[in-house]
């Protein structure tokens, strides 16, 4: 029997889409593009449920339109799809800078002291239910290419799920959460190497930060260059296949 919750979603889910908010993705986002006609209805489904769910807000005079809700909120309900999901239920609103944004963030140092530094960023996730972004940096990741600020911050909020970010979201079962401790951790051992020796690698360096980067880094790449991904890491992709139940290098 479905909850309250779920036969409210559903009714969101079954409104009719408005046929310019489709136009507007498929000019905006190539992976819409790319997208197999049987999923189109389960995607906007999924759009409609986090457009009323997640609160959008501009940062630093950014006035938030429908065409950038709707670029954010489709790239994270291609995450979402074949699978059970509670829609991301640890994140509540989406801040939107207009291009990068400067924190401050607190180092130690070898000596013990503590120094502040500012730091440029273009998106982050938090597990107390924010995520921030930038739209230059979304409007630039929308077309091809191999690196997407979207899709990388909502994995870590699917991994955070789980409790922490650590490279380990929920998995359905044993079989895979087995696979999955090994294919992640022996990727994520070659890419340190390969980084360290100077190549040029596949993933993007970045993913050599922890466990929790790996993963979104790792998705990034299964969703925009998944032939590429199964060719140079077919332990990798096949758990991210079975843990997205998607198989884009087939798309």
């Amino acid at each position: 029997m479905l909850s309250r919750k779920e036969r409210h979603r559903q009714g969101i889910g079954r409104q009719p889409f408005p046929p310019t908010w489709w136009t507007i993705l498929r000019d905006a986002v190539a992976l819409v593009r790319r997208l197999p006609t049987e999923d189109h209805d389960e995607l906007r489904g999924h759009i409609q449920i986090l457009l009323a769910e997640k609160h959008f807000e501009g940062a630093a005079d950014l006035a938030i339109t429908d065409a950038m809700r709707l670029v954010i909120a489709a790239q994270a309900a291609v995450l979402l799809l074949h699978r059970p999901t509670d829609y991301y239920p640890r994140l509540v609103s989406v801040i939107l800078y207009p291009g990068e944004y400067a924190v401050q963030e607190e180092i130690t140092t070898e000596d013990g002291l503590v120094e502040k530094l500012d730091e440029t960023r273009v998106g982050e996730s938090w597990q107390t239910g924010t995520l921030v972004l930038s739209w230059d940096e979304i409007e630039q990741d929308s077309e091809d290419g191999t690196q997407n600020v979207v899709l990388h911050e909502f994995a870590h909020q699917l991994d955070a799920e789980s409790g922490e970010m650590n490279g380990a979201p929920i998995l359905p079962n044993r079989r895979l959460r087995h696979r999955w401790a090994d294919a992640m951790s022996s990727a994520f051992d070659r890419l340190i190497e390969a980084d360290e020796r100077g190549e040029e690698t596949l993933l993007d360096p970045y993913g050599t930060e922890d466990p929790a980067e790996f993963f979104a880094v790792a998705t990034e790449a299964f969703f925009l260059i998944p032939s590429e991904l199964e060719s140079a890491e077919p332990d990798l992709y096949a758990v991210l296949r079975d843990y997205y139940c998607q198989d884009p290098a087939r798309w």
